[in-house]
């Protein structure tokens, strides 16, 4: 079966998919956080409460050290409930103990939680990912050029397979011969099919994705177990998922703070002893545990397996936690224009004569040069034609040959049976064409040119031997809200630079329509690799998105490199994030989740050290001033009892995390602003905020507290 037969068995499904890439993402006014996530099935919820419990185990308390420590002081106020007196004569009452006891528990209780359940949501797509892998039957080319039937695990790297219509594809690879429209709706979650064919940068398959139509020859290119579905998997499952720098530096600030108050609670008895009254082991505990960072630390895991759940919803694959993280401080932003700025698209837009000609001739010549051009801008010239009401005679081309378009003519046309040779293409490759020929080039040619381009539109010249009729103008126009949202980047103070293989002049018009803050004409592939490092040597973090072999140096050189999964698998390698629906403009959202994950870690730890200052105020002057009577005026609280005290700031220590945890999950609300202003904005709500809230929280647990000791 011929290319061109292919071709018109899926162009439905072609226009179906180049209508939805066309449209690309259209702003909703909606931020990242506001998007619709997985809901919390009851079976969600019941598996984390399972996980809580099994979380208890030592081996995987011990890689949250401030939680460690929480379950040690359950441990011992857990002996201390059955043998009061383990520890020496104990004058505290058996109930205290108990009540220590289980508000400890609960405590370690919900940080493990809060940590399964964002695992859950993971662990859950997962599940559906796993569906997809199964068991498939594949047709092997062997070495004489037979099929055989293998399964999918024999398959190794370097296989030849043979996918009918139908078929599920059995492992990842790239198409080598045919073209067919390929169902990845298990993967990616879009119903549309995507065109995949051998050459160029869209030939990359993944197993378990199936063939609508056609047949293609896959060249395998993983190992059972190594496919892009098993790495999904693992990270989806969050199995990959390691801390990131920032994660582990705020873990290493915290776990020093533990130490140190557990030094300060260790020689507190000494200093109790000298000042002639002793402190019971459980009320220690309890100071500990209030003055330790619990908050934060038993929600500070589910933060980051959140942020990275949050861009998994977007159906981008992030490779790492890094990568998430590394996108929240991104500088500069690298976006090609074709496909990501602008529709991708180029379409006819006006036909324009020169030198004289007519409308009639121009465009009786440029339908004999698109007749057999199956191109987008080929059939957008049909289509104008026709709204245009340009008659053509189909006739004339019958005993023609067509000339496909190749780079070094950047032409394209017919050459009819009375040897005439009809050209579009290139105006400096048609004005040589002619010249020539001994043409003579129309002295409106450059004049009208020159507008189109300013216009930001792309000019081809159609000429029939010696002489040129005209201009066709096709227009790659700026998606709807880019301009926007490019404003919205710039007020994170994030740099735009457009990279685009046009013309000066008509990158300049693209840059100025869509509000990008640079642009690069001409631009080859090694340009993009001297920007991204140009700007990195200046200190900057520099984010890129890409499908070719060609952009795969410059992905795996940029800071956050999202590739697109109908790419190469070379550019899918290099990225660190693979978007799944491969829309180039994601990597703005990507950016704003990473953002939105940063603010979210500040906020709750601000949030965090802000109530251990509230705590500070219940709990150290409620166990010191029956024996420095001095002490009741930092009784700001006026609690009731040094007993309801310590048991209200205990409790609301441990009601705090289950509270915080849909803000964890979901993330701080995030909105364009400078570093300075989002500063001041969360000092002001979750430092104020974390200040007032344990006051008020801590006085109304007192208040109940009292009427039960």
């Amino acid at each position: 079966m011929s290319n061109q037969t292919v071709i018109k068995n899926v162009k439905k499904e072609e226009n179906r998919m180049n209508k939805q890439q066309s449209h690309g993402y259209e702003p909703t006014g909606q931020e990242p956080n506001q998007r619709p996530s997985k809901s919390l099935d009851n079976k969600m919820v019941n598996q984390a409460l399972k996980q809580s419990f099994v979380k208890l185990d030592p081996r995987k308390m011990i890689k949250n050290p401030i939680m460690f420590v929480v379950e040690i002081g359950f441990v011992i106020t857990l002996l201390l409930s059955f043998m009061p007196n383990l520890f020496g004569e104990s004058q505290t009452e058996p109930w205290f103990n108990v009540t220590v006891m289980l508000v400890l528990l609960f405590t370690v209780l919900f940080a493990n939680f809060a940590e399964a359940l964002a695992e859950g949501r993971g662990k859950a797509q997962a599940d559906s990912l796993k569906k997809s892998k199964q068991e498939i039957q594949a047709n092997r080319v062997k070495g004489n050029g037979q099929i055989e039937v293998v399964p999918s695990t024999s398959l190794r790297k370097g296989d030849i397979v043979v996918v009918s219509q139908g078929e599920m594809i059995p492992g990842d690879g790239e198409v080598i011969a045919g073209l067919a429209s390929v169902d990845e709706s298990a993967i990616t979650g879009e119903s549309a099919p995507v065109i995949k064919e051998a050459g160029g940068d869209f030939n990359s398959v993944t197993g378990g994705t199936r063939v609508v139509s056609d047949e293609i020859r896959v060249k395998i290119t993983s190992d059972p177990g190594e496919s892009f579905l098993d790495r999904m998997i693992s990270l989806v499952e969050g199995a990959a998922r390691q801390k990131t720098p920032n994660e582990i530096a705020l873990n290493t600030v915290l776990t020093s703070l533990t130490i140190i108050f557990m030094i300060v609670v260790v020689t507190m008895p000494f200093f109790t002893n000298y000042l002639g009254f002793g402190l019971e082991i459980p009320v220690l505990i309890a100071l500990l545990v209030c003055l330790i960072p619990t908050t934060i630390g038993g929600l500070l895991s589910a933060i980051g397996i959140a942020g990275m759940d949050r861009v998994t919803q977007f159906n981008v694959l992030a490779m790492s936690g890094k990568a998430v993280e590394a996108a929240g401080d991104i500088n500069t932003i690298i976006l090609d224009k074709t496909g990501t700025i602008t529709f991708g698209n180029r379409m006819a837009s006006e036909f324009v004569p020169v030198g004289g000609n007519t409308m009639k001739d121009l465009g009786k010549w440029t339908a004999i040069s698109s007749m057999q051009d199956e191109t987008p801008e080929g059939r957008s010239i049909i289509e104008l034609l026709k709204t245009e009401s340009l008659s053509y005679d189909e006739m004339i081309v019958k005993d023609g040959q067509f000339i496909e378009f190749k780079a070094e003519t950047r032409m394209s046309g017919m050459d009819l049976s009375d040897g005439r040779q009809v050209r579009k293409g290139a105006v400096d490759a048609v004005k040589k064409f002619v010249t020539h020929n001994g043409g003579k080039v129309p002295a409106d040619l450059d004049k009208q040119t020159e507008r189109i381009s300013k216009a930001g539109g792309t000019p081809l010249a159609v000429a029939v031997d010696d002489k040129i009729y005209g201009l066709i103008y096709l227009k790659d126009t700026v998606k709807p809200g880019m301009r926007e949202r490019f404003e919205e980047l710039r007020r994170m103070g994030i740099k735009t630079v457009m990279c685009t293989g046009d013309n000066p002049l008509t990158a300049a018009t693209i840059a100025k329509e869509a509000g990008v803050d640079e642009f690069i004409a001409e631009c080859k592939p090694e340009d993009k690799i001297e920007v991204i490092k140009y700007e990195q040597s200046k200190g900057k973090l520099v984010a890129m998105t890409g499908d070719g072999t060609n952009d795969a140096p410059a992905l795996a050189q940029a800071d956050v490199g999202l590739a697109m999964n109908s790419g190469t698998t070379a550019a899918k390698e290099a990225a660190n994030m693979v978007d799944l629906d491969s829309n180039p403009t994601k990597i703005i959202e990507v950016v704003a989740i990473g953002k939105q994950l940063l603010m979210t870690r500040g906020a709750l730890t601000t949030f965090s050290i802000a109530n251990d200052i509230a705590k500070y105020f219940a709990i150290i002057p409620a166990m010191f001033m029956l024996a420095i009577p001095q002490m009741e005026a930092l009784n700001v609280m006026g609690l009731n009892s040094p007993m309801s005290a310590i048991l209200a700031a205990l409790i609301f220590n441990a009601v705090i995390i289950p509270l915080l945890i849909p803000l964890a999950m979901k993330g701080v609300a995030y909105k364009p602003m400078s570093s300075n202003k989002l500063l001041r904005k969360n000092l002001l709500i979750y430092g104020l905020g974390g200040v007032l809230v344990p006051f008020i929280g801590i006085k109304l647990i007192d208040v109940v507290v009292s009427l039960f000791i």
